[in-house]
């Protein structure tokens, strides 16, 4: 008996001492007013863990110019891949990095200009796979000119610093991810539900900031009852034309061309659909995006009903405009859901509300499937059958639909 307790506590020992282990990581950039690249540098450093190596994805179309402490190779059969084994004592990693971006339709989803600049963390730093022992401890590192200030969706190290600390519990390394927003600035800050929400945009465009915050402080409440979570900071980012005409969800983050209704006359909004999308981070796999995006636009109606912000008349000419709208669409099960698509899959999420709450007595709704979605992540059509059944007790009528056959 007295083995088997010494054992067990050696165990318990060992785990204690994995668990701690770790490294620092910093992610730095160096911006210039109006450059169209910017300096990047990945710097390593052992802890009670290290790393091993990083197999970093560099496309020539937006990464060049690269150098590193220790040995970076090429890998056989991988193209724009490189093999990074930093020194033992630890290291750094440098290159150069596109920061505008234009899309095939002539519009930008990523911007540098003289004044401000406005980008995604994940695309100006390379996608790594790394073997390490331990969990890193990240920070993102700007330097830009003093007249610059820098927004993301991260808690701030110090007041005034532009250093943030990168911490997601889903990973095991912590790297930058989300929506940026530097230079000129002017920004809108309050706590809603228990978040700090950042809401920021180039001075001089009309944005309307408070507005916006005025919208959420009704709405984002009916989100962290629904959604069961919500992060510590979402930062809104907003920009003028030329940039894309639409919102672009991230890592408690988005992106909402300043010039789009927080409200459309049809009674949706692309601010909580977006919203949706970086507070839960549910995304579809194969033939699946339609549930992350019926999911997403279910919510930026019902957020809305719920709150008293759109009418039980208005709601219910909302739905019947989605019906209209969506009346060609013969199947959800495409690699990419359309704005048809969409708002299909919203309404069988709607109908698929309706047949829970009446199966359970309304003691379980939608809601309840949203958060089993978020732990999972990446949701297959089986899985999300599957959750919506174990909930049921039975299979779904409404997951019987045509749609997806």
């Amino acid at each position: 008996m007295l083995r088997a307790l010494l054992f067990l506590c050696a165990l318990l020992i060992s785990a204690a001492g994995l668990a701690a282990s770790n490294y620092s990581v910093r992610f730095g950039l160096t911006m210039t007013p109006g450059g169209q690249s910017a300096k990047g540098e990945i710097t390593v450093k052992p802890g009670t863990g290290y790393v091993r190596t990083l197999t970093l994805s560099l496309p020539a179309s937006r990464y060049s110019g690269f150098s590193a402490d220790g040995s970076l190779a090429a890998i056989a059969g991988q193209k724009d891949r490189l093999l990074w084994t930093p020194p033992s004592a630890g290291g750094s990693f440098r290159y150069a990095v596109r920061i505008t971006n234009k899309r095939s339709n002539g519009a930008f989803d990523a911007m540098s200009n003289p004044n401000w600049a406005i980008f995604r963390g994940d695309k100006v730093f390379p996608k790594a796979k790394v073997r390490a022992k331990g969990k890193s401890i990240s920070e993102l590192v700007f330097t830009v000119p003093k007249a610059w200030y820098v927004n993301v969706g991260y808690e701030r190290i110090r007041d005034g610093a532009q250093r943030f600390a990168i911490n997601d519990s889903r990973r095991s390394f912590d790297a930058p991810a989300g929506w940026v927003i530097t230079g000129k600035i002017a920004n809108r800050v309050d706590v809603i539900a228990g978040t700090k929400v950042i809401v920021s945009g180039p001075e001089g465009i009309g944005l309307r900031r408070q507005d916006m915050l005025a919208l959420l402080s009704y709405n984002l409440p009916e989100m962290k009852r629904a959604f069961g979570t919500m992060p510590k900071i979402l930062l809104i980012v907003s920009g003028p034309d030329p940039m894309w005409r639409g919102g672009l969800s991230g890592p408690n983050s988005l992106f909402l061309h300043a010039d789009r209704p927080m409200i459309s006359e049809n009674g949706t909004s692309s601010l909580l659909h977006e919203l949706t999308h970086s507070i839960t981070r549910v995304r579809g796999g194969k033939n699946a995006d339609w549930i992350a995006e019926g999911m997403a636009e279910f919510y930026a109606i019902e957020a809305l009903r719920r709150s008293g912000g759109i009418s039980d008349e208005r709601y219910q000419s909302t739905l019947s405009e989605l019906k209209s709208w969506s009346k060609s669409v013969k199947t959800l099960l495409v690699a990419r859901s359309s704005a048809e698509v969409t708002a299909r899959a919203a309404l069988l999420m709607i109908e698929l509300d309706n047949e829970i709450q009446k199966a359970t007595n309304r003691k379980k709704s939608l809601d309840d499937v949203t958060r089993a979605l978020i732990k999972l992540g990446k949701v297959s059509n089986l899985e999300f059958k599957k959750v919506v059944e174990t909930l049921l007790g039975r299979p779904s009528t409404t997951l019987q639909s045509p749609l997806l056959k």
